[in-house]
Order: structure tokens, then sequence, then C-alpha cells
């Protein structure tokens, strides 16, 4: 008994077979990496700053919550002095589109600081937000050296610090 010819089909069949068990494992290798802190950390990396930015920022003001990661961006309003007690950090005041302000306080001792940043200047962030009565603080814009703490950070200009 001879095996039967193949027919046109099978060729094809085969291919979708294997094009859907490749997507499919695409899909499971990317919801996996997501759940790790490198996928984390490049998923934030490549996610440009939205509108769902300023709303978590919104929400976590509104419940006086802390600890929430956040990506956005916004318009320099004001440039502060350095805060040199402790950790040094660059900071100033950044007014997301929403209208809300925020402080910026990024860790200038574990990563370079913005240059040339004035008022006015668009700046994106991805950090973790505290909150305070007076619209809370983006800190957390740059890496941990402990790998305990997902990585955030600035962009202005050309200029991205980690």
């Amino acid at each position: 008994m001879q095996p039967a010819a193949p027919t046109p089909d099978q060729p094809q069949q085969q291919l979708s077979r294997w094009l859907l068990a490749a997507v499919v494992a695409v899909v499971l290798a990317l919801a996996w990496l997501s759940t790790t802190p490198i996928g984390t950390q490049l998923t934030a990396w490549l996610t440009p700053p939205s509108a769902a930015g300023d709303q978590a920022i919104a929400r976590a003001f509104q419940a006086q919550r802390s600890g929430v990661q956040v990506a956005s961006d916004g318009v320099v309003e004001r440039v502060l002095s350095d805060d040199n007690e402790g950790s040094r950090h660059q900071r100033f005041i950044l007014r997301l589109d929403s209208g809300h302000n925020v402080l910026v306080a990024h860790n200038i001792d574990r990563a370079p600081r913005l240059r040339a940043l004035k008022p006015g200047d668009r700046v994106a962030f991805f950090g973790e937000y505290a909150w305070n009565a007076k619209g809370g603080v983006i800190h957390w814009t740059h890496h941990d050296p402990n790998g305990r703490h997902i990585a955030g950070w600035l962009s202005h200009n050309d200029q991205r610090v980690q």
C-alpha cells in the first residue's frame, strides 16, 4: 500500500500552522516578558508619554497615593536650585498637559543632570510619583544600582538620562 500523495493544499496548511504557532509563541513570550523587571523597563523605555500618565498622576493625587510608576511629559514652569542635602537632586516644577504641576527631583549622584534646562522646555519622564499636598513629586528618574527598583529616565531635547 502506497502512502497518499500530498494534496496541493497541504504545504499551505502546514505553513499556516507554523505561522500560527510562531505568533502564539511571540505573544506568550511578550506576555511573560512584561511581568519581569527588564521587560517592564523595556516597555517603559519604548512607551511614549501620554495622557494616560497624566490620568494616573491625577488619580494618585486624588487618592493621596505614593509609589505609582508613571510616564508622561510636560513643560518646565520653574527651575529650582539643586537639593544638596544627602543625595544631590536637580529640581524643577513641571506643568503636565492636564494642568497639574509636579516637582521633579532627579538624583544627580546616580545619573547625569539635564543640561541647559530652562522654563518653557518640554521634558518627558518615567519615574515614581509620590504624593504631597502641592501636587506631588516625581523621583526614581534614574537607574537603581542595586537592581531592586525599575529604572526611570528623563528626556529633554536630544538628551536622555537614566
